[in-house]
């Protein structure tokens, strides 16, 4: 297993030299602050394919009629959130802006990932600066981008959804912009279903340091399943709460649904 991990181990750090020279390059060559984020997305998610045949993970997409149907509108995505890896499978799926913590910012190396992949931030510390980063990402949808929020408020175990913080559904509402519940789900590791007896191998949350978390995930085969749920049309009459009140139980159904098995074979954006 050791010589499989050394072996990925430096497939992921070329595949990440590679990200961080065209991240550079996109921030020096580019002055205007829109066409750089959607330069900085493209990039990341050409190496999002890459990364997953990297770490062997296996994306099987549900509903991709659900996103054809807001073609040509940008949308809010709600997801719910278990590990890094989230990011490489989401923007497997389309092109997407996430929203993260200034704490992930913070982060020596996942921060510079964030930042060069023009990820947005709030301060759940702050409120008072709440109205302000609303409008900031709201502006970045009607931008023409499509904005990813995550909110458990931090990634979790994977035994279910947490409930949401619904002050940032208030994006959704300043933009005008319809709903779409993304739900993701890690389905099988190494062929195995994933349990409360292996899942932190793949599950990021709490205290885990990133880098031996990374190490003990190098080597594995993972499926995941990424359900696309029926977009949610901007409602104004519909209050903030109930929105999410509502999304929420969409994705804890959804999240809650894989009691029959799910084919060993399935899509893999890798081969796009």
């Amino acid at each position: 297993m050791l010589p499989t991990k050394i072996y990925h181990f430096f497939w992921h750090l070329g595949l990440m030299l590679e990200y961080m020279t065209r991240a550079k390059l996109i921030t020096w060559h580019t002055s205007d602050p829109v066409l750089r984020r959607r330069r900085q997305i493209k990039n990341t998610r050409r190496s999002a394919l890459k990364f997953l045949r990297a770490f062997q993970i296996q994306v099987s997409v549900r509903g991709k009629e659900n996103l054809a149907a807001l073609h040509g509108q940008n949308y809010l995505l709600i997801a719910n959130h278990v590990s890094y890896t989230d990011i490489l499978v989401l923007s497997s799926v389309t092109e997407l802006v996430f929203i993260t913590s200034v704490e992930m910012g913070a982060n020596f190396f996942l921060g510079d990932i964030t930042r060069f992949g023009g990820s947005l931030f709030t301060d759940r510390k702050k409120p008072v600066s709440l109205p302000h980063e609303i409008k900031r990402f709201a502006r970045t949808i009607a931008q023409g981008f499509n904005v990813v929020l995550f909110p458990e408020g931090t990634s979790t175990n994977g035994e279910t959804v947490r409930e949401f913080r619904s002050s940032l559904f208030q994006v959704a509402y300043e933009a005008s912009c319809p709903v779409l519940p993304v739900c993701v789900k890690y389905h099988r590791l190494d062929g195995k279903p994933i349990t409360s007896d292996n899942r932190d191998t793949v599950c990021w949350y709490g205290d885990m340091d990133f880098l031996p978390h990374f190490w003990k995930l190098l080597g594995h085969r993972i499926q995941v399943v990424v359900s696309i749920l029926k977009p949610l049309p901007h409602d104004p009459k519909l209050r903030r709460v109930e929105l999410s009140e509502l999304v929420h139980r969409q994705l804890l159904a959804c999240y809650h649904s894989f009691d029959s098995p799910v084919p060993e074979t399935g899509t893999n954006p890798t081969k796009e």
